[in-house]
């Protein structure tokens, strides 16, 4: 089976771009109500992950930090725990699932390194999910 059954396109993704600023990246993850969301350059290529973790740590470290004064730090300034892995168009099944084991989401790129969308964790279960109660003999659970 081939990961782009599985594909959100980036028309459908939200992303922050790598020259936002923290108060951008807080405004679209609340906006979108997203626990983490995918960090691209104006090239198009994925850059990384940012969590709300990653954005609770870097509000500690800055005392007092208003919305305004969040304009002027750069995304890419706040430390990341880990960024979530990525794979190309062309992965196999087996390795799409053993990555989105270990994040709810797998941001994916094509053939020039460019973005082209995500594959979400549920959307993998479901699928699984529909083939199980599919099967010979189930009689559901």
């Amino acid at each position: 089976m081939n990961l782009l059954f599985f594909l959100t396109p980036k028309t459908e993704v939200a992303f922050l771009y790598d020259d936002f600023t923290l108060r951008q990246a807080i405004e679209k993850m609340e906006y979108h109500r997203y626990s983490a969301i995918p960090i691209l350059n104006r090239k198009g290529e994925y850059v990384g992950t940012i969590t709300e973790g990653d954005i609770l740590w870097a509000i500690k470290r800055y005392h007092n930090l208003t919305l305004q004064k969040a304009e002027e730090i750069p995304l890419m300034s706040i430390p990341r725990k880990r960024d979530n892995r990525c794979v190309s168009v062309d992965t196999s099944m087996e390795e799409l699932i053993d990555v989105a084991m270990l994040q709810n989401f797998v941001p994916v790129i094509d053939g020039k390194n460019s973005f082209i969308g995500i594959v979400k964790r549920n959307r993998i279960i479901r699928f699984c999910y529909e083939q199980y109660r599919s099967g010979p003999g189930c009689t559901g659970l």
